[in-house]
């Protein structure tokens, strides 16, 4: 019998102990404790409502098993969630946080910003913990929306369940996906044309309105939110005709027909992330991309993201090629046969000059920041260190350090051996890319040789930078708006040439906060965006 097998053999009577039961007293982690009625399993057929409270006592101060809850004390409606994750021990779940009469409860769990609607998501294969959490930070580090989170533990009905994060569920909010909210009466002109949240993925449950790729049955769309009951067939019908629309035109001439379809940076920075981690369940699954309402300034373009799903990441899967630090994820069609499929937009755009040498140039600009290998380790360094006790009561609970599991690439017998993998795997991947990321960069001219406008880096602190393209020459002016509509920075470019720009920003003058920036010709706005501002 192979080792695997008696591996298999080993956590799965492990498994059946795992309950031998560790006794949380105090953690520096949040410590959230559910309580159903009359010990009613959770399940993930029915939500149930019952009782959460959270006890965080804030940075630096341990929290006691016994202290009063300081940051929620109220009702949930929870189910357990997820698809493949759900064979193992270790569950996740989504819930909604809920008044006594049944209705949405917003609030700031943990602080993350006001919603009621959550995840708690149990790491399990991914030993370290980490992976979800850090493709999360290192997308928001890009300037994208990406979940947030927080790390705590987490019992049930005084059983002790481990190390959980908090996620924030991707929907539209002004905090999350930020788009235009749709209406069932939204029918016509630009109102009809967003906004819409649709991912790619596999049939579990309930998927309700789903289609298929023009080019392949195995690539299917479904609609997130609206979910597909919310939405009048005419707004469904915009939204796969814009798909189609897309997928035509780019496999006809991706040249000349990219840019009317997609906010390029986003396209670069999921393809990247996704390249980086090579999740083997990369762009054919829990993929999602949205797409706001259209407007004067190439708003309402579909854009790639947000980033979910990295469990199986980093070098944590044992099949398709997925350990390789070397190859092309977007090419897993040409390795495994799946019943999902990769969509082939993904490689035809490098077919794609400008996109091509867009994509370059993003990889050399994020290598010199969030994407170095340095500040990488920096961050996961910091996170064992916040996880230390916590991950020690988390595998106490679940004993599968040193044991395979489905589908660990690599099995370490310590947590640190585990890291280190997860590190010097993430080092090696992007040495590769570095010598094998398509296309050529003008240095000059950073990563804007698309019809786009891109701030970075996003926060910033004393001081930034612009880049944007125009299609003719004219005169430019860039303003930064505060919350109160007031201008507070402006800068006169004058007269510019068609092409691409890069300008500096200095923010010394400027309040920590989010700010709205337009730059703007004689003929109205060209771009518009948020900045944020972190001193």
């Amino acid at each position: 019998m192979s080792l695997k097998i008696w591996g298999l053999l080993l956590v799965g009577i492990l498994h059946l102990n795992c309950y031998c039961q560790v006794t949380l007293t105090e953690s520096n982690l949040p410590i959230l404790k559910i309580t159903t009625p009359l010990g009613q399993q959770i399940n993930d057929v029915n939500r149930i409502v019952c009782d959460l409270g959270i006890i965080d006592n804030g940075p630096g101060n341990l929290n006691q098993i016994i202290d009063p809850f300081t940051n929620y004390n109220g009702k949930i409606s929870i189910e357990i969630r997820g698809s493949t994750s759900q064979q193992y021990p270790k569950k996740s779940y989504g819930f909604e946080t809920q008044t006594a009469l049944g209705l949405n409860n917003n609030v700031n769990l943990l602080g993350l910003p006001i919603e009621n609607d959550w995840i708690l998501n149990g790491p399990y294969p991914d030993k370290t913990l980490l992976r979800d959490a850090l493709t999360f930070d290192l997308s928001r580090k890009m300037g994208h929306y990406a979940s947030n989170f927080r790390y705590c533990e987490l019992l049930i009905n005084n059983n002790y369940l481990g190390v959980y994060i908090l996620f924030e569920r991707i929907k539209r909010d002004n905090n999350r996906v930020d788009i235009a909210k749709l209406d069932l009466d939204d029918l016509a002109g630009d109102s009809l044309t967003g906004g819409y949240i649709i991912k790619v993925d596999k049939l579990t449950g309930e998927s309700g309105t789903t289609w298929n790729s023009n080019f392949s049955n195995e690539v299917v769309f479904q609609f997130h939110e609206p979910e597909s009951d919310e939405l009048n067939p005419i707004q469904k019908n915009y939204m796969q005709a814009y798909i189609s629309d897309f997928e035509n035109d780019v496999q006809s001439n991706p040249e000349a027909n990219y840019l009317n379809y997609i906010e390029p940076i986003s396209f670069y920075d999921f393809f990247i992330l996704q390249e980086l981690g090579r999740t083997v369940d990369g762009y054919r699954s829990s993929s999602f991309l949205y797409k706001d309402k259209f407007s004067g300034d190439y708003q309402g373009r579909l854009v790639a993201g947000p980033m979910w799903d990295f469990n199986l990441s980093y070098g944590n899967a044992d099949y398709c090629d997925a350990p390789s630090t070397t190859g092309w994820q977007y090419n897993f069609d040409q390795i495994c046969n799946f019943s999902t499929q990769i969509p082939f937009w993904w490689k035809r755009l490098l077919d794609a000059p400008s996109y091509r040498n867009g994509l370059r140039c993003r990889w050399n600009e994020l290598r010199e920041g969030p994407l170095s290998t340095d500040s990488i380790h920096f961050w996961i360094d910091s996170m064992t260190n916040l996880l230390e006790d916590g991950r020690i009561r988390n595998f106490q609970q679940w004993p599968i350090i040193g044991q395979y599991i489905n589908w660990n690439a690599f099995v370490g017998n310590t947590y640190e051996e585990d890291v280190d993998f997860f590190k010097n795997y993430i080092e090696t991947r992007a040495l590769w890319l570095d010598a094998n990321i398509p296309g050529l960069c003008n240095l000059e001219n950073t990563d804007f040789n698309a019809q786009s406008a891109k701030v970075w880096p996003n926060p910033m602190s004393e001081k930034g930078n612009i880049g944007f393209s125009l299609l003719q020459a004219c005169q430019v002016k860039l303003s930064i708006i505060d919350l109160t509509g007031r201008e507070v920075l402006k800068e006169e470019y004058g007269w510019l040439e068609e092409g691409y720009h890069v300008s500096g920003i200095q923010t010394n003058d400027l309040m920590s906060g989010n700010y709205l920036y337009l730059l703007s010709s004689t003929s109205g706005v060209l771009y518009k965006g948020k900045i944020s501002i972190q001193k």
